[in-house]
């Protein structure tokens, strides 16, 4: 190996001396020294007294695509459960008790692409939410250990059977609490039906109280193979060690993508395994793909949220990352030689045991580095120059290929770029790095690095200010319209079999019942669209009720909230009831009353609703007919438009079509 090293090294040093380019511009960039020991620290790189933990890999809730990017090892998804998620619900497989049906959502598809890319990715799945009737009125999972491990070993089964995905790691219930028997149930199901090779994370909260149970119950010892801890701020604890499992942090980062975003995930990337012992960091979320004004708003590691017009940022995160995962796959080894530098920063070293080497070194400030959590204790990070000494097996590597990040001021920012190389040979395996704050360095012996390179992405524009859908799919690629955000409830494509008319394809309403909620999930479906600029706007539905008497459904403009906060949205609401009365509320709880009345309305019938909304004003249309005008409103002033039912009922919607003028 050493050989092919030197060999391969000699003939790229042959082509960088004879080249006269690539030099030029160089003169901002980082000093790179090779055996001109200065003062300051010297860190040796030694596997001489073996290797520490193996590495496990980096990954997203949602992501992957190997040397090119990020070029993630892992993909996390949500195993949808019909609930609010933190923006939005996503479909569960089993809505009811015999309904199965794996081309819900868009994991199913996300995944396959991922796995178009890198085949090798590594799936994970993690349910927040539960389809209601897991829980028999209950807003709970474990009221039955059997059918909610019967529920999420279907979910496995399914996408082996109908998309010939094969999950990797099942997670248990994400930031809420666990119940040990369950986890127990859950491993003898999955063993039931062949699936040894799925392993158990648990349990996607905080070290404890987990750690603690597996040390004092040797079987939930036994059958749990990773601990998974959430925004960790880069430490574990005693007890996690003492189980000797693998430590993951397995939801971090959830960070504004700017560079201070960047700069989290760099000083993360390295310090949960030097502080921590965690051999896998899961960044949430890896694309922004919601409504910016949603929570967490552009805290993924790009962002992508205009689908009407394509426009797409590969965000600074996104190289931060391609550090650490371009140069390293799972199954390579952390050196026990890795630790924090003298003036601050901190480096790692891995190896696939083939000789390879892949020193990662960070020098991020604390005011560029916060996390959105937990709260980061004041560290200096100061000019330094550290010495790097390669002894073992690496002592005879020839050369090391050099990327370079800098954060911060745009006069001096580089994003993952590739430097000249260090040639060793006639260094003693030693090298110096000069450092400043906010910088990233990767030194490889891997030739296959790249930044790769994408069309210019279309140009950002707001949503149309003209929009209309008649939801008229007869085979939809994806269960969900486009551009709707369901933010309580489930709205799928549908099909009247019995309708050869208008009607026949709808956009309908699909729960009966209220999911087991991970967040604060409306009384009231919703789904939202458009621009939350939106100020004065028409909008315009065809309805129809499908429980007599207790239905009702709205169409909704200026709505401020979504996501976890849904249930305390504002806006102007029309709703229509199938008991033959109409409400105007300024929120969706439907406790501020503008006007209620009577009109000629029942169930299992279409109407068209119409709200106007001008300045300080709003009117309602039935069917074209005034039922209301005028009625002030003075707050929110902006916010989307909105579809959605009075509770968890089934209701059909079609023609929606919205026009704003600011």
């Amino acid at each position: 190996m050493a050989e092919r090293l030197l060999q391969a090294s000699r003939q790229r040093r042959v082509k960088a001396m004879t080249a006269a380019a690539g030099s030029a511009g160089l003169a901002a960039l980082p000093l790179l020294l090779c055996a001109l020991l200065v003062p300051g620290g010297a860190y040796v790189l030694d596997d001489s007294d073996g290797l520490g933990r193996e590495f496990d890999g980096i990954g997203a809730v949602s992501g992957g695509g190997p040397n090119f990017g990020a070029s993630l090892h892992i993909l996390k998804v949500e195993i949808g459960g019909d609930g609010q998620t933190t923006d939005g619900t996503e479909p569960s497989h089993m809505h009811y008790a015999l309904d199965e049906n794996y081309f819900r959502g868009y994991e199913w598809w996300l995944m396959k692409e991922a796995k178009k890319r890198n085949p090798d990715i590594i799936l994970m799945g993690l349910p927040w939410s539960f389809p209601g009737w897991l829980g028999k009125h209950y807003n709970w999972p474990y009221v039955n250990l059997q059918l909610t491990a019967y529920y999420v070993m279907t979910w496995i089964v399914g996408a082996k059977h109908y998309h010939d995905l094969d999950i990797d790691y099942i997670g248990i219930w994400n930031e809420r609490s666990f119940d040990i028997n369950y986890i127990k149930v859950l491993r003898r199901m999955l063993n039931y039906q062949g699936l040894h090779r799925v392993k158990i994370i648990a349990s996607d909260n905080l070290w404890e109280p987990i750690s603690a149970s597996m040390l004092l119950d040797p079987e939930l010892l036994e059958v749990i193979d990773v601990i998974g801890a959430h925004y960790p701020g880069t430490h574990t604890v005693k007890d996690a060690k003492l189980t000797k499992k693998k430590l993951w942090s397995s939801e971090d980062f959830s960070t504004l993508n700017n560079d201070v975003g960047a700069g989290c995930l760099g000083r993360i990337l390295n310090q949960n395994y030097i502080n921590g012992y965690m051999t896998a960091t899961i960044a949430w979320n890896l694309v922004a793909s919601y409504y910016e004004q949603l929570p967490y708003g552009r805290c993924g590691l790009m962002t992508a949220q205009e689908p009407w017009s394509g426009h797409y940022v590969v965000e600074s995160p996104i190289w931060v990352s391609a550090h650490t995962t371009q140069f390293t796959q799972p199954g390579w080894y952390y050196l026990k030689t890795v630790g924090h530098l003298e003036k601050g920063g901190s480096y790692v070293a891995l190896t696939d045991g083939q000789g390879n080497l892949t020193i990662i070194v960070e020098t991020m400030s604390h005011k560029h580095s916060k996390c959105i959590r937990p709260f980061l204790p004041y560290f200096n990070v100061s000019h330094q120059f550290a010495t790097f000494v390669l002894k073992g097996s690496f002592s005879e590597i020839p050369e090391l290929q050099v990327w370079y990040t800098k954060l911060g001021r745009p006069s001096t920012r580089f994003l993952f770029k590739q430097l000249d190389s260090l040639w060793l040979l006639d260094s003693g395996g030693t090298f110096t790095l000069e450092l400043q704050e906010d910088e990233l360095f990767t030194l490889t012996t891997l030739t296959t690095g790249t930044k790769g390179s994408y069309p210019l992405p279309p140009k950002s524009r707001p949503f149309p200010q003209v929009y209309k859908d008649d939801f008229d799919v007869d085979y939809p690629f994806f269960s969900e319209a486009p551009n709707f955000a369901d933010q309580t409830g489930v709205f799928e494509y549908f099909t009247n079999i019995e309708d050869p008319g208008e009607h026949r394809f709808t956009l309908r309403q699909v729960l009966n019942q209220r999911p087991i909620t991970w967040a604060a999930d409306a009384y009231n479906t919703i789904s939202i669209i458009g621009d939350y600029k939106w100020s004065n706007l028409t909008v315009t539905c065809d309805v129809y009720i499908e429980t007599p008497e207790k239905g009702g459904v709205f169409i909704a403009g200026r709505v401020n909230k979504g996501g976890i906060l849904i249930r305390g949205a504002r806006g102007v609401f029309f709703w229509i009831f199938a008991n033959g009365t109409y409400r105007v509320t300024g929120d969706l709880g439907g406790w501020i009353i503008y006007a209620l009345g009577h009109v000629d309305v029942t169930a299992k019938k279409w109407y068209t609703l119409t709200l106007i909304i001008n300045g300080r004003f709003s009117s309602g249309m039935l069917n074209g007919q005034y039922v209301w005008t005028d009625i002030p409103v003075s707050f929110p002033k902006n916010g989307w438009a909105a579809i959605g039912t009075y509770s968890f009922e089934f209701a059909q919607f079609d023609n929606f079509h919205v026009e704003a003028s600011s």
